[in-house]
């Protein structure tokens, strides 16, 4: 049961803002990209997340962001609920801070603080000179094998940044495509994605068209072999259905993995207002 809670968890450092504006190809659509977000102003959102298995309640997401003209932040609670927290009490919070340059999200900072029962380890990340850094207390015995080196964690983001970053790929033939870099403060993993066109989805907080998006999961450094992802699992990828809201950005409205037991997170309630 606590694997249920933990999944739920690790898809919790996904559901971030996806807020930013389609990456421009050409200064002046950059320009135009700058004056619409100046214009819109600064935008605060409050999302409220259930993740389920077989129907039942498993664990509670809150999410709270901001996303100004040129710089965004979040910061999102994870926790088991129901019937998993009924054999575990792990909780996740995580938080990040950057910029906007040029209509990409930079993280300045990222912090991850995870609790089971008495054990507790925080993680702190930098990005100077855009090479992710990570300091945590306790630290890891073992790194992993291999360790993530600086070349592997050079242009890496965070989690919560890698999310936000798809709204880059929303539009056009760059529709939910390419690869993300991410670093976790232990682990390097890319991020796969994959367009599978547009569906009607229907959540407790939002209907409509969506666009729906698969995240492969592609294991690069810092595993142990025992958190090593199988095979079976990384043919399994996180299903995205991220739908447009009125002020042109994009969110997270339904989440699901089939991998190991399989989650669903949908989105339950959803409050923005100006920043």
């Amino acid at each position: 049961m606590r694997a249920l809670a933990r999944s739920t968890a690790f898809a919790a450092l996904l559901i971030a803002i996806t807020l930013v504006q389609p990456e421009p190809v050409r200064a002046a659509e950059a320009a135009r990209t700058g004056e619409a977000a100046a214009a819109s102003g600064p935008v605060n959102v409050a999302a409220r997340y259930t993740g389920y298995v077989l129907a039942l309640p498993i664990g509670r997401v809150e999410l709270e962001a901001r996303l100004g003209a040129g710089d965004y932040s979040a910061q999102a609670t994870a926790q088991a609920a129901g019937l998993a927290a009924l054999f575990t009490d792990v909780r996740i919070d995580s938080q990040v801070e950057g910029r906007i340059e040029c209509g990409r999200a930079r993280p300045v900072s990222y912090a991850h603080d995870e609790r089971t029962g008495r054990k507790h380890r925080r993680i702190d990340m930098s990005f100077d000179n855009r090479i992710a850094r990570a300091t945590a207390s306790p630290h890891f015995s073992d790194p992993g094998d291999p360790p993530a080196t600086d070349s592997d964690r050079a242009g890496a983001i965070d989690p919560m940044t890698a999310v936000l970053m798809l709204s880059q790929s929303m539009t056009g033939r760059r529709e939910c495509s390419g690869l993300l870099p991410v670093f976790d403060g232990r682990h390097r993993y890319n991020l796969r994605l994959q367009a599978r066109g547009r569906e009607h989805v229907r959540t407790p907080a939002w209907r409509g068209e969506a666009l729906v998006c698969d995240a492969f999961y592609e294991p690069i450094s810092g595993y142990t072999e025992r958190q090593r992802p199988s095979p079976r699992d990384l043919r399994r990828p996180l299903t995205l259905w991220l739908a447009p809201l009125d002020n042109g950005h994009h969110l997270p409205v339904r989440l699901q993995t089939r991998a190991g037991f399989g989650v669903l997170i949908e989105l339950r309630s959803l409050e923005m207002s100006p920043a």
